[in-house]
């Protein structure tokens, strides 16, 4: 049977519904254009009157009465002043349009290349967080992503800055291995060159993923606000320690999250050691630690390279002496292993006797000891005796006679440094370019974040103790005698240097019943050693870098 053609009506219906429809739109827009003033001016209105409306619920039942008032008396003094009611109208109408404008659309999801990342980081994490026997995997090739990333957020490059994972309960979160292969994955795939943050809720099964912004790099060397005991190392995060410090930054003064580290008979950390590559800022450590001390201590310096970095300290107030020779320096070494044992017994002397300690032995005493490989070296070529076996007495008592040893070395030699030193000094600072191997070497843990390739000077990480691992920013301490110095930092450690000293040495005579004073610290002239080359040593177990 041949069909029959539609009515023309039921034909033709499509094209004039959609011609209707497309006029009627054209005409909401063409009202929308002409009735937008007013259509702003209503949004605003009702936006006033809902504040208006919020206001008053708010306002107490007992100064309803006096608002109510004062609003009368405000109308009428409107309505009495000329062209009072006009203003007023034209007063609500300006407010109400700006109230009611339209604001920025925000943006409240990724878009579509954000969204192709994300589904590509799902994917790389599948063979991680999933296994066969799932039956409902979280993770799972073509799967939601949704459902396993949270909170998110992009930079202006579309690179994530900020990302909350969810993993299934049964991967082993509690091992380092297993959590060193997600965050070495989620590194590379987020982007090289950044410093993330990894934080791993292991009740909640949970891992959040974020960049840390870079730490400022305009605090130089100044009087910082701490009490004797107490030397600033440098500066990290804002959420990583208690306390701040008042500190002058590119000629504005802020305070600043400091990293703090006491010494004293009290102290859990009395020595410390840091290690970095060379030109890393370990050497501008030891001057602003130097610089720090004089204004309550005495300060003995032994410069292993030989290339007067320290010249600036010499001859001035509390400066013991500056040694860049293999002679000065176990000589003066010697006296002040034997100034450790005379403190130690005249204040044993003192307690038996029901006195407090002598004066002359709770000033504290600084060894700063820089490059001390190289020393070891000439002495070894020389056929004397290594400085760093000197070390064992300040080192070992130095705590409770005030005394304390800071070494600085570079991770090419960090092999040579004593047994000694390598036990007693428990605050340890690593700066410059490392490994997370090389890292973990010297603060007995791995860092927290992701060691970036390249830094600038003085920054690093720093462990006191057994407490956590921290970001560290050296202050900037340049040699002020240095060419490449800028001005401004050239006269902020000019102005910390003590005045100078005559030549000639008071001895400080000892205390009643007290031992023998080994006398005074050896006065040798600081003369510049050019150091033998370096031959190449077996690192032994020293990381290679990663």
């Amino acid at each position: 049977m041949a069909r029959r053609p539609l009515p023309r009506i039921l034909s033709s219906g499509s094209d004039r519904i959609a011609r209707s429809r497309e006029i009627a739109r054209t005409a909401a827009d063409s009202a929308t254009d002409v009735l937008h003033p007013l259509i702003t001016i209503t949004r605003g209105l009702r936006k006033l009157a809902a504040t208006a409306r919020a206001r008053w619920a708010a306002t107490p039942k007992e100064r309803r009465g006096p608002t109510l008032f004062l609003v009368a008396a405000c109308v009428l003094v409107v309505a009495l002043v000329p062209y009072g009611p006009l203003l007023a109208l034209v007063s609500v109408m300006g407010a109400a349009a700006w109230t009611g404008r339209e604001r920025p659309v925000v943006k409240t999801g990724p878009d579509e290349s954000e969204i192709e990342r994300l589904k590509g980081l799902y994917e790389a994490l599948v063979p991680y967080f999933s296994v066969p026997e799932d039956p409902a995997p979280l993770f799972a090739h073509g799967g939601d992503w949704s459902g396993a990333f949270g909170d998110h957020a992009f930079d202006d490059s579309g690179r994530l800055t900020h990302l909350r994972i969810r993993y299934p309960a049964y991967f082993t979160d509690g091992e380092p291995a297993s959590r060193a292969r997600i965050e070495q994955l989620l590194h590379a795939k987020s982007g090289r060159g950044r410093e993330y943050l990894f934080d791993w809720d292991e009740e909640g099964n949970q891992l959040v993923m974020s960049v840390l912004p870079a730490l400022p790099t305009t605090i130089a060397a100044q009087r910082f606000v701490t009490v004797p005991g107490e030397t600033v190392l440098g500066f990290t995060d804002a959420g990583a320690v208690q306390r701040t410090v008042p500190v002058l930054a590119a000629d504005a003064e802020e305070d600043a999250p400091a990293v703090i580290w006491r010494t004293g008979p009290r102290s859990t950390e009395p020595h410390l050691l840091a290690v970095g590559q060379p030109g890393s800022g370990t050497t501008s450590l030891l001057r602003s630690i130097a610089l720090q001390a004089l204004p309550h201590g005495d300060v003995l310096i032994v410069e292993g390279s030989g290339t007067g970095e320290y010249a600036c300290l010499t001859g001035r107030s509390g400066v013991l002496g500056v040694e860049c020779g293999l002679a000065g320096a176990l000589a003066s070494l010697e006296w002040a292993a034997h100034e450790t044992e005379r403190r130690l017994i005249a204040a044993n002397r003192a307690r038996q006797a029901g006195r407090p300690a002598p004066d002359d032995t709770r000033r504290p005493l600084w060894i700063l000891l820089d490059r001390p490989s190289i020393l070891g070296h000439l002495a070894a070529a020389d056929g004397r005796r290594d400085p760093q076996d000197l070390l064992q007495v300040p080192l070992r008592h130095g705590r409770a006679a005030q005394v304390t040893v800071v070494v600085a070395e570079q991770f090419d030699s960090a092999d040579t440094l004593s047994e000694a030193v390598r036990t007693h000094t428990r605050a340890r600072v690593v700066l410059g370019p490392a490994s997370a191997e090389q890292i973990s070497w010297v603060l007995g843990v791995e860092p927290h974040t992701t060691p970036v390739p390249v830094v600038p000077p003085g920054r690093g990480y720093a462990r006191l103790g057994t407490g956590p691992v921290l970001r560290l920013q050296v202050p900037a301490t340049p040699d002020p005698y240095d060419d490449a110095t800028s001005e401004a930092h050239r006269q902020a450690v000019m102005a910390l240097l003590p005045e100078r000293q005559d030549a000639t040495t008071t001895a400080v005579p000892p205390a009643p019943g007290s031992a023998p004073d080994p006398g005074p610290p050896p006065a040798h002239a600081p003369a510049t050693v050019a150091p033998a080359p370096t031959p190449v040593l077996d690192l032994g177990p020293v990381p290679a870098e990663g």
